[in-house]
């Protein structure tokens, strides 16, 4: 009984991985953000779809791949599938951010106030490691910012 209950969550998590791309992943970010329910036409007018079928079409995709239910309002999200992202609110913000403002503190730290009279080379090799530890997160939050997946 557990082996099928782990094989339909990892058979689930690759079926929201497949449908999560191109523009359905759009319409699932604008519904995951809108935070409340969303209609189909609000889908077509704030993602400049073509026609309400092409909302519909999409967001029936992403019903069928359980991320997301229909009620009387509209669609809502039934199931947040967020890989490199966090949701604060209606924000998604990428997880490695975080990382990025711990070493950018830990550097400001160090350069002001942990700063000792005679400079040493392990006190630059520190100031070497935590300055490349924050530019590697820096570079990975703009990385999944710009990138099309979840």
């Amino acid at each position: 009984m557990y082996k099928t209950i782990l094989s339909k969550i990892k058979m689930s998590r690759t079926n929201a991985e497949d449908v999560l791309k191109g523009l359905t992943l759009k319409v699932y970010k604008f519904v995951l953000r809108n935070g409340k329910p969303t209609g189909i036409r609000e889908v077509q007018r704030s993602l400049k779809l073509s026609s309400p079928t092409l909302a519909t079409y999409h967001l029936n995709k992403l019903e069928e791949a359980g991320l997301l239910r229909k009620n009387m309002e509209g669609y809502e999200v039934n199931r947040v599938f967020l890989q490199n992202l966090i949701r604060i609110r209606r924000m998604l913000i990428p997880k490695y951010f975080f990382f990025c403002v711990f070493f950018i503190a830990a550097l400001i730290v160090q350069l002001l106030i942990l700063r000792p009279a005679i400079l040493t080379r392990e006190y630059i090799f520190a100031v070497g490691v935590t300055c490349t530890a924050a530019f590697s997160y820096l570079y990975e939050t703009i990385r999944t910012l710009l990138k099309k997946t979840i």
